[in-house]
């Protein structure tokens, strides 16, 4: 079996396993995906040697490569002179992954917003502890926001 980067085992499965769960991958999409994390080098990896090191068909390993390129997880890059594309974890995705997260929170933001100024009765326990989930929403946004500047 040739591979261009070394492995371990034990990491590799738990990597599987997480990103399986977290990115709802399936699971040839996140074995590709927790294999490219072990590429420290950024040499890249190649669409063959996804077939021959993860032992699954050209039509499997497209159809997982396709679904981890739209959904920005992993970048692909011709090399000079060569016709093969090579395959890498995406950098930028971290910070596109929080951006959604923080996009989300403010979408709930706005909704909580928009259902509050619907309300007619005015439960102040309710309030209350709305006002409090706002509040918490709206550090962690910052807090984020705050990290994202740094990446």
């Amino acid at each position: 079996m040739h591979q261009s980067i070394e492995i371990d085992e034990k990491i590799f499965q738990d990597a599987v396993r997480f990103y399986g769960t977290v990115f709802s991958l399936p699971p040839l999409a996140s074995k590709i995906y927790s294999y490219l994390l072990f590429d420290y080098e950024k040499v890249g990896i190649t669409f063959d040697e996804f077939v021959e090191v993860l032992s699954a068909s050209k039509s499997s390993v497209s159809t997982s490569i396709s679904l981890l390129l739209n959904a920005q997880l992993i970048v692909d890059h011709n090399k000079m002179d060569e016709r093969k594309r090579y395959f890498f974890i995406n950098d930028e995705y971290k910070k596109i992954r929080f951006e959604k997260i923080v996009q989300k929170m403010q979408d709930e933001l706005k909704l909580l917003d928009d259902l509050n100024n619907f309300k007619t009765s005015k439960d102040d326990g309710y309030n209350e502890r709305i006002e409090v989930y706002k509040a918490l929403l709206n550090k962690n946004i910052e807090n984020i926001q705050e990290s994202l500047n740094k990446l």
